[in-house]
């Protein structure tokens, strides 16, 4: 897990110095630990730097509940990765089953887009395992364990971009 957890930082700091954004996508507990990262990334972590292009896709309620109501909940991640995500940028989807319907089909956008996609999961990864570019599954099968690890492995890779970036 380590050696992935250093790839897909250097991945997230490849991106920034190319202009490229990341997003992040999951539900529930999974959704807080997306936006609390993403807001790491484009606020700051140890350092007063410039921002980075970091966003949560789920924070527009209206969109969230149209795009849900309209179309389905399955739909509310792939939509926003379709309209704002390029080829380079990247999706990192948090799910602790590796199946959340909505986060696979983000997923499967991105991947078409050429974005490079980044799961993090509990121990099975479940679906997401065989359709992201990097995994990172914590070994367990325990929700809150996994979700603990999950922002964890966030600040350590936050902690890293920070210093490639701003030394």
């Amino acid at each position: 897990m380590l050696r992935t957890i250093l790839e897909v930082t250097k991945e997230i700091v490849d991106a920034f110095r190319n202009d490229r954004k990341i997003f992040f996508c999951g539900n529930g507990g999974s959704a807080t630990d997306a936006q609390y990262l993403a807001a790491e990334l484009s606020g700051r972590f140890y350092f007063d730097r410039d921002p980075l292009f970091a966003e949560a896709l789920y924070v527009n309620t209206s969109y969230l509940t149209a795009v849900a109501n309209d179309y389905s909940y399955d739909e509310i991640f792939s939509r926003l990765v379709k309209a704002k995500g390029r080829k380079g940028d990247i999706l990192i989807g948090i799910s602790t089953s590796g199946n959340s319907r909505n986060v696979i089909k983000a997923i499967e956008v991105a991947n078409n887009i050429g974005m490079i996609t980044v799961g993090m999961t509990g121990e099975s990864g479940e679906k997401m395992k065989n359709i992201c570019k990097y995994l990172i599954n914590v070994p367990s099968n325990d929700t809150p364990r996994i979700q603990e690890s999950h922002i964890m492995i966030g600040h350590i890779i936050c902690e890293i971009v920070e210093k490639e970036l701003f030394g």
